[in-house]
């Protein structure tokens, strides 16, 4: 008898990330935070970019980071408990004109009110991509690495992981063809696959221009119930 497939991804927890995050949660079966890898300053761990007339800008939350240079993104901890209201107000100074604005706003403030109750900067993330997958119709199940045993090894370590999740095919990111090593998943029996981001269509976003990398926040405030649309429907 065939066994079931499973598609599974593993990717560090990301800070209200762009919509081909979601595109690439929305792919498999389970989506693994790998809140195990060492935090990395100046990343998307804790801030994501929005749009605004002035050009691009830059949500942070503050961490703990001086000094601890080799902690684990799941032990980085907060170090303003008022960050949320800073955020708030950039997004209703940028985006109170979009479209679905009012719609959703009330949907993100409960995010962020139960967000800013939290201490470690994985919980924050894990409440805004289970939040966010919820608004979009999103039913991957979301699971932290260190629920796993973990093992050595960069591409070790993920097979390893894929295994104890039941995996039969990984998805990955573009990027980490870099790094991985595509003979270590043959060999484990994992079809290994690579995501494009590619082709994204245009939506109606404020200001000149278009920007694709961009919080999906700003999708779901531009376009609201369409959103899913612009990024997987449009694909069939």
């Amino acid at each position: 008898m065939v066994g079931k497939m499973k598609k599974v991804a593993i990717i560090q927890s990301n800070y209200i990330p762009w919509k081909g995050y979601f595109d690439l949660i929305n792919d498999v079966d389970e989506f693994v935070l790998y809140d195990d890898m060492q935090y990395t300053k100046r990343d998307w761990r804790n801030r994501n970019k929005i749009l605004t007339p002035r050009g691009l800008k830059w949500l942070t939350i503050p961490t703990e980071s001086k000094g601890k240079y080799l902690q684990k993104i799941k032990d980085t901890l907060i170090s303003d408990p008022k960050w949320h209201h800073r955020h708030l107000r950039e997004l209703h100074d940028n985006y109170r004109h979009a479209r679905y604005y009012d719609l959703f706003l009330p949907k993100i403030s409960r995010l962020y009110e139960k967000a800013s109750q939290q201490t470690h900067l994985s919980q924050i993330n894990y409440i805004f991509l289970t939040g966010i997958c919820s608004l979009l119709g999103i039913d991957t199940h979301i699971s932290f690495s260190m629920e796993y045993p973990l093992t050595e090894g960069k591409t070790e370590r993920l097979v390893d992981l894929c295994r104890h999740c039941q995996a039969t095919h990984y998805i990955s990111g573009p990027s980490a063809r870099e790094y991985i090593d595509t003979d270590i998943f043959s060999a484990s029996n994992i079809q290994l696959e690579w995501k494009s981001y590619a082709n994204y269509p245009k939506y109606n976003q404020l200001g000149t221009g278009f920007e694709h990398g961009v919080t999906i926040l700003d999708l779901l405030f531009n376009m609201g119930p369409e959103s899913s649309w612009y990024i997987w429907g449009w694909r069939s």
